[in-house]
């Protein structure tokens, strides 16, 4: 019996796990629009904040004309245009998922090192 599809979420941690991926990039690998892989991944920040093991990282969009980084955004959308200079040359934000190592294996690894 061959095992169920996995879900579009599922697909999407396994892509953007060790790796960035932006979310047209991500539309394009499941075949979906561009605004459904958004609606997504607030899921998987949602799961991933349960898990003791993984990070979401957002590598956020940034203007092209005024290098304005858009740090503080809490939307996971690509901003229509700079605040600074009013540019609509917006770099797409980038996600990705990273693997945390325990503290407990860092200390153990520090002290056998010794």
């Amino acid at each position: 019996m061959l095992p169920p599809e996995r879900t579009p979420r599922q697909r999407i941690i396994d892509w953007i796990t060790d790796t960035r991926l932006s979310s047209y990039q991500l539309a394009q690998m499941l075949g979906i629009p561009e605004r459904q892989v958004e609606e997504h991944l607030t899921h998987v920040v949602k799961t991933l904040a349960r898990d003791k093991t993984r990070r979401f990282i957002l590598d956020p969009a940034c203007c092209q004309d005024c290098d304005f980084v858009f740090c503080d955004r809490r939307r996971l959308t690509r901003p229509s245009r700079c605040p600074h200079c009013r540019s609509e040359a917006i770099a797409v934000p980038r996600y990705g998922i990273d693997s945390l190592r325990s503290r407990s294996s860092r200390v153990d690894s520090n002290a056998s090192s010794r």
